[in-house]
Formats: structure tokens, sequence, C-alpha cells
């Protein structure tokens, strides 16, 4: 990336290395994870899904949701890249997906609305 030109110069540490300002399309995955994470619903579901791994129909009664929009909100999720499932018979299982980005997510979350892991302490 070329520097570039700054019509007024403050003396900044930005404005003398514009060349290692990030490009806007380095920004693109993480708005669409924000815009993902945009529902309180989807929030909640990977909250759960961070603590348990559980079936569509377990998940619908825990959100009191039907199953078609908590396969919605699951999709989304998957599509993201924050869980993960497994097959077992007819039965499909969901959980966090084992990544940095899902484990930091969960760490906001709890972080930021002060709530604890179910049977364990906040960090």
């Amino acid at each position: 990336m070329n520097p570039v030109s700054l019509p007024h110069n403050h003396g900044s540490f930005l404005e003398k290395h514009t060349d290692s300002i990030p490009r806007t399309e380095d920004f693109q995955a993480l708005s669409d994870l924000f815009r993902l994470l945009g529902d309180t619903s989807r929030l909640r579901i990977f909250w759960i899904l961070c603590h348990c791994e559980e079936c569509v129909i377990n998940i619908s009664a825990m959100m009191d949701m039907s199953s078609p929009a908590v396969s919605h909100h699951l999709k989304a999720l998957k599509s993201g890249g924050l869980i993960v499932n497994r097959r077992e018979g007819k039965e499909v299982y969901y959980k966090a997906a084992d990544t940095e980005q899902a484990a930091l997510l969960h760490r906001m979350i709890e972080d930021l609305i002060e709530i604890d892991c179910p049977g364990g302490d906040r960090r």
C-alpha cells in the first residue's frame, strides 16, 4: 500500500505511517461477523452451544422458539464458522467451534454482560 499524503499533518503516528493502515477490504470478515452477531437469538444460541452439545429440538425448547427458527440461526452461525455439527443416526448435534474466534467471542459475551459459565466462576 502506498503512503497517502494527508492535507493536514498533526504529527500523529499514523499520519507518518499511512502505508500501515489496513485496507477497507481487510475489515470485511469482521464486518460480516458483527452483522451475524447483530441478533439476540443468535448470540444466546451461540452462548448455549459454548457450554453443551445440543440438538435443534432441545435448543428450541431452551430458547422457546420454533425448530425452523432455530435451524435458521444455526445455519447462519455455522456459515460464520462459530459452530460445528455432527450427525448421530437421524439426530444432528451442534456445539461451538473449537477456534480462537469462537473462544474469544464466548469470553467477550460473558465479560460484557457479566454472566458466568454454568457451574463455573467468571474469569
